[in-house]
């Protein structure tokens, strides 16, 4: 199992569910993030004073992928995130040990599996 985390901006966030729902992943977290990088901000005027505003709001989506569907996952998010601007995002892939359900003990990639309308998926 991986867990993928993704950068994007918020104007895309849609786009990357519809494209990760077509592959059979419909398990997400998003959490409004603020960061800087190389699009380094902008500078903002207002009542004749000067705001350098250097971190930019951003969304990070999380969702753990068994590993042999982690690469079309990986597609997805990039197609459906790119713009070919500066600020488009990152992504990073990260190895899951393991993964428990508190409710039940259920452990492993079978805990992350559920039921959607299409069948099953992640």
């Amino acid at each position: 199992m991986n867990k993928i985390e993704a950068i994007i901006r918020y104007e895309r966030l849609q786009d990357v569910q519809d494209a990760l729902d077509e592959i059979g992943v419909s398990g997400l977290n998003v959490t409004e993030v603020k960061g800087c990088g190389r699009q380094k901000g902008y500078t903002e005027h207002y009542r004749g004073s000067q705001a350098n505003i250097s971190l930019l709001p951003k969304l990070k989506i999380e969702s753990v992928v068994p590993a042999e569907l982690t690469e079309r996952a990986v597609e997805a998010i990039v197609a459906a995130a790119y713009t070919g601007e500066t600020g488009d995002g990152l992504l990073f892939v990260l190895p899951v040990s393991d993964v428990v359900r508190i409710r039940t003990g259920e452990r492993g990639v079978d805990t992350i599996r559920h039921r959607t309308p299409a069948g099953w998926g992640y």
